[in-house]
C-alpha cells in the first residue's frame, strides 16, 4: 500500500453528492425541470448524471453548450426549483453515517467541501443529523464567486486552520476527478469512492480508490 495512505490523517475533507449522499435523483429531476422551464430539450437521465459533481455553471456550459449568460439563467432556475422537499429527495449511503461518527469519536477534524450551495449542503446534513460531526462545512457561495473545487478546498482548509485544526496531513474523500484535481491544487491527496457518480477513468486522478465503506474506514482510521 502506498505509504501516503498509511499515515495518520490530521484532517479529513468530504465531498457530499456521490460520497455521503446518493443525491442524483433529486439533482437530475430538478435539472430536467430546469431544461423544460427554459424551453430546452430535456437530456436523458444518463446524460444528466454528468452534471452531478462539477460546478453547475461549468456543467451547463460544457454539457449543454450554454453561453455564460445562459448558464447563469439556468443556474437561477435550477436553484429556485431545487429547494425544500425536492432537495431532500436523497439518501445517505449505507455505512457512511457510522463512519462519520467513528471519525468524530477519533477526534479527527472533518470538513465538508462540496460544490453544492453551502446553505443547501448544510440543510441536507442537518436533515440527516450529520452536521454535528463536521468541524466546518463549506460549499459554493450563492454568488458563485466560490464555485470551483479548488476554491472550495482552499476555503475548507482556511476555516479548519482558523479553529486550530492540524493541517499537516489532510486528505480529501470524493467520487469525481473534480474532487481529486481541486484537492491536488493544494497538495492534498484524494481517496475516490467507487459508489459515487464518477467513471473508472476518473480514478486516475486519485491517490487511491475504495469500493466499500469498510475499505474507506481502513484507509482513514487504520
Amino acid at each position: 500500500m502506498n505509504s501516503t495512505l498509511t499515515r495518520t490523517w490530521s484532517a479529513i475533507l468530504f465531498d457530499l453528492d456521490g460520497t455521503i449522499t446518493d443525491s442524483a435523483p433529486a439533482i437530475t429531476n430538478s435539472l430536467a425541470r430546469t431544461f423544460a422551464l427554459l424551453g430546452r430539450p430535456v437530456p436523458p437521465a444518463s446524460e444528466l448524471l454528468a452534471y452531478v459533481g462539477p460546478p453547475l455553471l461549468a456543467a451547463f456550459r460544457e454539457y449543454a453548450g450554454m453561453t455564460p449568460d445562459e448558464a447563469l439563467e439556468a443556474l437561477a432556475v435550477y436553484r429556485a426549483d431545487y429547494q425544500g422537499e425536492h432537495m431532500l429527495d436523497t439518501a445517505v449511503y449505507p455505512g457512511v453515517a457510522g463512519l462519520l461518527e467513528r471519525i468524530h469519536e477519533a477526534k479527527i477534524p472533518m470538513a465538508l467541501a462540496t460544490s453544492k450551495p453551502e446553505h443547501a449542503a448544510i440543510a441536507i446534513l442537518e436533515h440527516f443529523d450529520l452536521a454535528r460531526y463536521f468541524t466546518v462545512m463549506v460549499g459554493a457561495s450563492d454568488t458563485e464567486t466560490r464555485s470551483s473545487k479548488a476554491d472550495i478546498v482552499e476555503e475548507a482548509l482556511t476555516r479548519l486552520g482558523a479553529v486550530g485544526a492540524n493541517l499537516a496531513a489532510p486528505v480529501m474523500v470524493g467520487d469525481r476527478s473534480y474532487d481529486a484535481e481541486g484537492a491536488a491544487a493544494h497538495g492534498v491527496p484524494t481517496i475516490l469512492v467507487e459508489w459515487g457518480y464518477g467513471s473508472p477513468a476518473e480514478a486516475a486522478a486519485a491517490t487511491a480508490t475504495v469500493y466499500s465503506v469498510d475499505q474507506l474506514a481502513k484507509l482513514l482510521l487504520g
